[in-house]
């Protein structure tokens, strides 16, 4: 039985424990970094942007991670297929970057040098507007200027302890939020008008060494309704929830464990091109995964490293709602990932 929050509560007890390990499908846990306990080096606070349609797509970040900082951004091309990742890194933001308590309210102004991601929140609305000189493979500027609104009702927040006291990680998914805008790279412009966004909010002190597995997607059915999915496992005591969720017409539906099942995994030679298959517990998702590009960007100096591997491409199968309704997927653009980070 996973333990759901109902009511608002304060994330972070006086020793700097969850109150409440469990999910919710709204903002009611209330993080405050000033109730973290654990050294300011060790608490990591990011927001991750994905955006796009079924040609392209841009990724946006701001993390502070305590001890390094980092303003990244990502162009795709899923025609081509091909991907750009490039990011700014700044030692010791140590809550320089002012983040926000909550995803409701908060702006965020994340600059290193002449890179630059803001994001202003008002009524429900996000305006990320910034750029980032020298991207593009030739020296072209990428720039971007967008809004993000009709959230979905529901969405997945969920607040996972680890075994080491004054340890935990809470995390927002939105997923299937409305863009309009647009990026540019170089002089070719890309319209983001009808494409989809979501935002991984994450807030936490982590154990330095840690591996987990993230899926997502996010489409509109022939139907005209939004449906996404967030899909992960892999890190911190999950007994009291998973973050497994579906999302259609804006209501959650939660799942139980999730399994990514890649060829490979478990040994040295991971076959992250050849197709996956994706499978629930309770036998509500069946998916096949058809690999597309491997966003990758490994850091590994054995002692502290980060080794993404952040695979797009398409999702086919069955995902069952509530009640027990089946929504079929025809080869749709998500993505699976599989990062190992010791931080």
């Amino acid at each position: 039985m996973q333990n759901r929050i109902t009511e608002k509560v304060r994330l972070l007890d006086e020793n700097g424990a969850l109150t409440s390990p469990g999910y919710a499908t709204e903002y009611l846990m209330a993080y405050d970094r000033t109730d973290i306990k654990a050294p300011k080096f060790r608490i990591k606070e990011w927001d991750y942007y994905y955006v796009g349609n079924d040609k392209y797509a841009i990724c946006l970040t701001v993390a502070d991670m305590g001890y390094v900082g980092a303003i990244s951004a990502t162009f795709l091309d899923f025609e081509v297929p091909t991907q750009i990742t490039k990011s700014s890194i700044k030692l010791f933001p140590m809550g320089s970057f002012h983040m926000p308590k909550s995803t409701l309210t908060g702006d965020v102004v994340g600059t290193n040098g002449g890179v630059e991601c803001v994001v202003i929140l008002d009524s429900g609305v996000r305006h990320i507007f910034g750029k980032y000189p020298k991207f593009g493979n030739n020296g072209e500027e990428l720039a971007f200027d967008f809004h993000l609104s009709d959230p979905p009702e529901e969405n997945m927040y969920i607040a996972t302890p680890f075994s080491k006291p004054k340890h935990f990680y809470y995390n927002a998914k939105i997923n299937c939020m409305t863009a309009k805008g647009k990026f540019t790279l170089g002089d070719k412009e890309y319209s983001l008008d009808g494409a989809l966004g979501t935002l991984d909010w994450g807030r936490g002190v982590w154990t330095f060494d840690n591996t987990w597995y993230w899926g997502s997607l996010q489409t509109v059915l022939p139907d005209g309704k939004k449906f996404g999915f967030n899909l992960g496992y892999g890190f911190g005591d999950t007994s009291a929830a998973t973050e497994n969720m579906l999302f259609y017409d804006g209501k959650a539906h939660k799942l139980e464990d999730v399994t990514f099942n890649i060829p490979g995994d478990g040994t040295d030679n991971v076959e992250y091109m050849k197709p996956w298959t994706v499978s629930s517990s309770d036998n509500r998702v069946r998916l096949d995964f058809e690999p597309l590009i491997d966003r990758q960007a490994p850091i590994d100096l054995k002692v502290f490293c980060m080794i993404p591997h952040q695979v797009f491409g398409y999702f086919s199968g069955v995902c069952v709602l509530d009640d027990g309704s089946e929504i079929k997927l025809e080869r749709v653009l998500g993505f699976a990932e599989k990062v190992h980070n010791k931080w």
